[in-house]
This record gives structure tokens, sequence and C-alpha cells, in this order.
């Protein structure tokens, strides 16, 4: 019997910190409707939250081998307490103004970044560790992920209701504390969360080199590229439905933001569900066949719900069957990297999928907000979900997805680094997408 305290300690963490990005993720779009009444200002928001997690993951894969994992978790949940917390502060204080929003808002995006990716690399060595399989460990992350999401979301419609969504934010800042006090308390004697003994000085060519291991591994296969961009796709309009399509949606429709703590809820319960049916009876089946019908379930249908019908009941049925559906990706994309990235370049890779994955999502919030206010919010919901539901046939249309259900043999994954010939599909799953879920070191939502 392993030691399981590591793993549990990155579970309860990595649960903890996501309940609390789902406070922010409802909180942050309803307090700017709220100051400022602009749609195309939560756009601005979106946008500055996010450019910057995109900028981290290009360049951040080094620093985390080198820093250490458990460092890195630390110190990002801890720089998120203090950029969060701010807000509130500074708008109790008469002090917070708009561009103070978005700069405390990137902060935040730029450094919550490493510290997902760092809990995320860490799971195949927690899970050995602590003598569990690692398709076991990659679905409890998931699930429990999800599960904080759910509680997370619910939490934060009910909070605003009733103690306005500056409280939100600062009960935000106290789980990114909490997350990294767990990490720091609980992670230990884990050889793969300590810093890397650098195989070349520090220099600018060294981090180059490192850097360019994780780019040619993700740019040398043709499935590893197709998940990427459908993910990306994904992602942006994920990010303009909870940044701005869904808040809004909510003011003018359906009641408030208690209905978008609801819906998130639902959706987060679904993604609950999906995620532990995959792991009980769904990996018996050829995961490209479950990725397929799952993918295109997961998310367009809600863009079309809210825009033709104006009440909460066929939107939360639709939120909650997809969430079901979306639940299932993650274990999925997840099991997949896990099963084919060797780890000493893991993090590095992981930084190069989740900047390839989100690439697109500072320009989904701001392009959502923009639509808006050009296009009204039914133009801009069917805009982006036909997006979005183009994305999603990508697993038909291109012959790379029929490689996603073969598995490398042990060779395959102690292999050097450097990119992979087309057949053997290595295949690392992208960074998390914001609400259908298909792996990021941390889904949204």
């Amino acid at each position: 019997m392993g030691n399981r305290t590591p793993l549990a300690a990155t579970l309860a963490a990595n649960s903890i910190s996501t309940a609390g990005t789902s406070l922010t993720l409802i909180g942050v779009p309803w307090f700017v409707l709220e100051t400022t009444g602009s749609a195309g200002r939560a756009g601005v928001v979106a946008f500055c939250a996010t450019l910057p997690i995109v900028v981290a993951a290009l360049t951040g894969g080094p620093v985390i081998d080198r820093f250490g994992r458990r460092r890195t978790a630390i110190v990002s949940d801890a720089v998120c307490a203090a950029a969060i917390a701010a807000i509130p502060l500074l708008h109790f204080a008469g002090l917070l103004d708009f561009w103070m929003l978005c700069a405390l808002m990137a902060l935040n995006g730029f450094s919550h970044t490493p510290g997902n990716t760092a809990r995320y690399v860490l799971i195949p060595d927690l899970a050995e560790h602590a003598g569990t399989t690692l398709p076991r460990a990659a679905s409890l992350f998931d699930a429990v992920s999800r599960g904080a999401r759910m509680v997370g979301a619910a939490l934060a419609g009910i909070l605003i209701a009733f103690v306005g969504a500056e409280t939100v934010l600062l009960l935000d800042a106290a789980t990114f504390g909490l997350s990294a006090l767990l990490i720091a308390a609980g992670v230990r004697g884990v050889r793969a969360a300590e810093p890397r003994k650098a195989e070349a000085p520090v220099s600018l060519r060294a981090y180059g080199t490192e850097l360019r291991e994780g780019y040619a591994h993700v740019l040398g296969n043709r499935l590893l590229l197709a998940v990427v961009v459908m993910v990306m796709f994904m992602n942006g309009t994920d990010q303009g439905w909870y940044a701005v399509l869904l808040p809004v949606h909510a003011e003018a429709e359906l009641g408030g933001a208690t209905h978008i703590g609801l819906l998130t809820a639902l959706f987060g319960a679904g993604g609950l569900t999906g995620a532990l049916l995959y792991g009980a009876v769904g990996h018996r089946f050829p995961r490209r066949a479950v990725f397929t019908v799952c993918v295109i379930l997961c998310g367009a249908p809600r863009f079309l719900v809210a825009a033709v019908t104006g009440t909460t009941l066929p939107l939360a049925v639709t939120m909650l069957l997809g969430g079901i559906a979306g639940g299932v990706l993650n274990p999925i994309l997840t099991t997949v990297v896990y099963e084919r990235v060797p780890d000493r370049l893991r993090s590095r890779v992981s930084g190069a999928l989740t900047a390839g994955s989100e690439f697109a999502m500072p320009v989904g919030g701001l392009a959502a907000g923009l639509l808006v206010e050009g296009v009204g919010a039914t133009g801009a919901l069917l805009a982006m979900g036909g997006v979005y539901f183009l994305a999603t046939l990508s697993p038909l249309v291109f012959p790379s997805w029929r490689t996603l259900d073969d598995v490398p043999g042990a060779e395959t994954v102690q292999k050097a680094p450097g990119p992979e010939p087309v057949p053997s599909a290595q295949a690392p799953a992208p960074a998390p997408v914001s609400s259908s879920g298909a792996s990021r070191p941390t889904p949204g939502p």
C-alpha cells in the first residue's frame, strides 16, 4: 500500500481552487455588469483575464520543471489569492478604476496557469506513489474537479444574490490561500514534485531549447494538432459564453445571478456524472466513437436553446445533458496524455498544449461582448454556437482522429523527446476546456 496523502492533498487543493475559480467565473462578469452596465466592458475584462493565460502557457513549461511543481503550485495560488482579494478591497475603498480591474484579472490569469499545470502533471507520479492505477487517478482528478465546479457555481449564484459579488470574490481569494496550504503541507516526499536538476546551465539558450522540445512534440503529430485546433475554438466560444453571453442572457431573460449559478451547477453535476460513468463503464468502448458523440453534444446545443427560449427550464435540461457528455471528454484525453508523454517532457508539452488550446480564449470573450452590442444577444448566441458546432465536427472530418484508440507500447512512452511519426499518434490532451471539459490542467465549468 502506497502513501496516498500527496494524491489526496493535490485532489483536495485542486478541487478547492477549482471551486474558487467558479466563483470568479460568475462573480467577475456580474461585478462588471453591475458596476458598468456594459457587455463590451465585460468582454474587455475577459480578454485581459485570458490573454496572460496564453502567455504563461507559451513560456512556462521549463520554469515549472526548474522551480519545482510543488513550489509552483504554492506560489501560483498565493499570487492569485492576493490579486482576487485586491478587487473588492479596492472597490470598498473607492479606489478601483477599470484599468486596475483589468490589470488584477490579468495577474490572476498569468499566475493561475502554472499552478494548474503543476498539479495536473503530477497526477501520474502521485498515482504511482499512492499505489493506484493511472486511469482511476485521472478519472478521479476530473470527477473531483467537476464536483468542485458544481458546488462553486451554486454557491456563487446564491452568494451574489444575498451578499454581493464583492464578497464572492473575497471567498474566492480564501480558496486560493487554502489550496496553497494544502499543497505545502500534503505534497511531501514526492521526487517529481521537487525542482529538477538542470540538464544545462540556466540561460536563455537552454531555456529556449527546453521550450522547443515541448512544441516539437506537439507539432510533430497530426492527431495532436487536430485536438489542439478543435479545443482552441471550443475554448474561445466557451469563454464568450461564460464571460458575457450567459450573464447577459440571465440578466435580461432569466432573473439574475442565481440562475447563472443554477445552470452552471447543473452543467457541473452533469460533468461529474459523465466522468464517473466513463470511469465505471465508458472505458470499455472505443475511445473515438465515445469522444465523437460526446463532443458534439456537450456544447453547441446550449447556445441554440438560449437563443430561441427565454425560460430557465429548457436551458437547464440542455446544460445538464451537455455536462454529462462533456464529462466523458477529460478522462479520455487525460489518460492519453499520461500514457504517451514522457515524464521529463510533461510540463513542457502541457504548457504548449495549454497555449494552443486556449489561444482563442481572449478573442472569444471580447468578440462576445462586441457581438452583443453589435447584433444583439440572440445573434451573438447563434453566431458563437455555430462556431462551436463546426469545431466539434472535427473528429468526423479529419483522418488523424482515427488513431485516438491507439495505445503506445512501453517503448513509445520511454522514447527520447522530439517529433513523433504520424502513425504513433502522440496525443497529449490540451489544457482545460472552459466548460465542455476537453482536458486542461483544469477545465473550467
